[in-house]
């Protein structure tokens, strides 16, 4: 992603810091205000609906129809999705659930299929006589589809006949017909082709849809899903299907596969209070991370919310009630905290609610106040009864408690060492750290450099109103393997911690970060990569808020470049690379052969080239890491940065087919 910006650039003297002019606010008047109807709105706003228009708002496009047959399946209504990726990247998607209405809808005076297919805010959650507990919340899913894409077609299969309309960017191009009689089951077929003159690509990930699906199954038994990939290429007519007979169970089996759990049989809870159905399950394993996901209706609200309030603090008062009562504790040991309770535990907690109340249209948080106790109350009776059944268990899930207790106080004292404080309470910076002058912090950006030699082409090539330099010696621990006191007793992380001043784990305050924009630089070569990826690792356990606020970025150095006498070309790719000798040779006809250079590491860069290439932001390119599935991530990083080889072996033996070749 490039970011082209100046960050001190001062708006103009009759001009607000936002672009209003002075000028032309006299002329503002009621002509000014334009109404946009329909799904114009949509079209002209895109990211309020979807997030926004790159890869992410593209797969949320998927998820809305998607999440549509899924209510279907939490009605008891359907069985079986299938989501087909075609060759020219338009999708389909279709289930055979009860297939969307047709009949006449009385206030409008149209089909149902074509008020649910462009009106905002139509649909059958309203009311509750149309789904008693559905994902969606807001009715907008099916139209904004809609509205985002060049054409959509819906077919829904009714009572043995079939009905169509077809659509352009949201417009019905005729009224709902009826167009034959099917022999097949009733449900609904909506395939589309997203709008490419909104969203900045239409490539689709199948692991990334998969990951998604595989959720959906997991957490709604009975369900299967099917994704078929048929665009050309190394993996062409690639089909996976997901059935899960244990539900979440096998969910939480799933994400400990690469870990050694410390009791075998997870705890599992099942109940319903009032209008809100409870599910979780848990295991305790070896690792030192907390691994918990909360669902609300098959949505993953990565921001948690009552329900995760609910279940963490019934886990903390069942174990600490159990240890009191199993004489583990005495009355005058200090109970064990959150944190103590949470350590190497993963576990899945899905609620069904018949009003979910979400932050917003993305349903990143759960904000329903009743659900909160609901959960409470659940886990604290089955964990309670699962404790008294399971005594060698529980004894087992104390022991790591305790043990998480003992570091937890050393860790807190190593951090009195580390946390930054302010300038007026005395603590310095790291003296590595070469610092900026600007103290608004979404004005800086903190480069994170492989090795001394670099570092010095950094800082004196870096731009010092704005840029801060902190060279790393060699690899940093791997943070997977670790607690936090030997985290902290790391002198690399110490300085990193201490540079970014918001601390670190549970601790971290992201208010109180010096840089908004935190850029990884490492050479393009193994070591590098592996570098990265102990940065990354430390991240998503230590300052996870850091990747899901949008601040972490690696930068993309050139792997060669390419000169002829006077004139320098970078190539970040070999392609590139050919593209520049050949545009050289076409130039300089008859002349002699360019000189190419493969970079192999930073420090072989002067200042000025590793200005002009990887640091100005005028001419850069910066990928900025997201966090679209913390699940996903979670496995990721526990199978190739945990102990145990054989999952770590099969992923490298899997994936090595999509890796070039490296010159190194």
């Amino acid at each position: 992603m490039a970011l082209p910006h100046e960050p001190f650039e001062e708006p103009e003297d009759d001009q607000y810091a936002d672009g209003h002019d002075f000028a032309t606010s006299a002329d503002y008047t009621g002509a000014n205000i334009e109404v946009l109807e329909g799904l114009k709105a949509v079209r002209r706003r895109p990211g309020m609906y979807i997030g926004n228009t790159d890869v992410y708002g593209l797969h949320h496009m998927v998820y809305e129809l998607v999440d549509n047959s899924v209510d279907e399946a939490l009605a008891g209504h359907n069985d079986l999705i299938q989501v087909v990726i075609h060759p020219d990247s338009s999708v389909t998607v279709r289930d055979n659930g009860r297939g969307i209405p047709v009949d006449l809808q009385p206030q409008l005076k149209k089909s149902a299929l074509e008020v649910v297919m462009t009106v905002l805010h139509a649909g059958g959650k309203f009311g509750g006589g149309g789904y008693k507990v559905s994902s969606g919340l807001h009715g907008v899913g099916a139209s904004v589809v809609n509205a985002l894409s060049e054409w959509l077609r819906a077919e829904v299969r009714k009572d043995g006949s079939l009905y169509v309309q077809e659509y352009m960017e949201g417009v019905p191009l005729d009224p709902v017909k009826r167009v034959g009689e099917t022999t097949e089951p009733n449900g609904t077929t909506v395939t589309f082709m997203a709008d490419r003159s909104i969203f900045t690509t239409l490539e689709y990930s199948f692991d990334t849809l998969a990951q998604r699906f595989r959720e959906m199954a997991y957490l709604t038994k009975g369900l299967t899903i099917t994704l078929l990939d048929e665009r050309p290429g190394p993996d062409a007519e690639r089909e996976w299907t997901f059935y899960f007979e244990g539900g979440i169970v096998s969910f939480v089996r799933h994400l400990n596969l690469s870990r050694v759990p410390l009791h075998s049989k997870p705890f599992y809870v099942e109940r319903r209070i009032g209008e809100t159905a409870v599910e979780v399950a848990l295991q305790y394993n070896d690792s030192f991370a907390e691994s918990v996901y909360t669902f609300a209706n098959n949505i993953n609200t990565v921001d948690g919310g009552a329900h995760l309030s609910g279940f963490r603090a019934a886990l903390t008062r069942s174990l600490n009630d159990y240890a009191r009562k199993s004489g583990i504790l005495k009355d005058s040991d200090a109970n064990l905290s959150g944190e103590d309770v949470r350590e190497g535990l993963t576990a899945v907690v899905s609620v069904k609610v018949l009003d979910p109340q979400f932050e917003s249209q993305t349903k990143n948080k759960l904000n329903n106040a009743e659900v909160g106790p609901a959960v409470q109350s659940v886990v604290n009776a089955g964990l309670d009864q699962f404790l008294a059944e399971n005594p060698t268990d529980g004894r087992r899930i104390l022991e790591k408690c305790l043990t998480a207790a003992r570091a937890r106080e050393a860790a807190r004292k190593a951090r009195e060492l580390v946390i930054r404080k302010s300038a007026l309470e005395g603590l310095t910076l790291p003296g590595k750290l070469a610092d900026c002058t600007e103290k608004d912090p979404r004005n800086c950006e903190l480069f994170l450099v492989e090795g001394d030699s670099a570092g010095g082409s950094a800082k004196q090539g870096r731009d010092r109103r704005f840029q801060a330099i902190l060279p790393l010696k060699g690899k940093i621990l791997n943070v997977e393997r670790a607690r936090e006191d030997k985290i902290l007793a790391f002198e690399e992380i110490r300085a990193l911690i201490t540079a970014m001043g918001a601390g670190n784990s549970e601790t971290f305050n992201p208010a109180r970060l010096r840089y908004h924009r935190i850029i990884i630089m490492t050479d393009a070569d193994v070591d590098g990569a592996h570098i990265r990826t102990l940065l990354l690792t430390f991240f998503f356990r230590q300052m996870r808020q850091v990747i899901s606020n949008g601040h972490l970025y690696i930068a993309q150095p050139p792997l060669y470049r390419v000169m002829y006498g006077k004139e320098n070309f970078y190539a970040y790719t070999e392609d590139q690379r050919d593209a520049a000798i050949a545009e050289i040779k076409e130039k300089h006809k008859n002349a002699r052969d360019p000189d190419v250079t493969r970079y192999k590491g930073l420090g072989e860069m002067n200042p000025e080239q590793l200005w002009d290439t990887t640091m100005n932001p005028a001419t850069r390119t910066l990928l900025r890491v997201n966090l679209d599935d913390a699940a996903a991530a979670d496995e990721i990083f526990d199978m190739l940065m945990g102990d145990q080889v054989p999952p770590r072996k099969k992923f490298i033996q899997t994936h090595a087919k999509y890796v070039r070749n490296l010159d190194v």
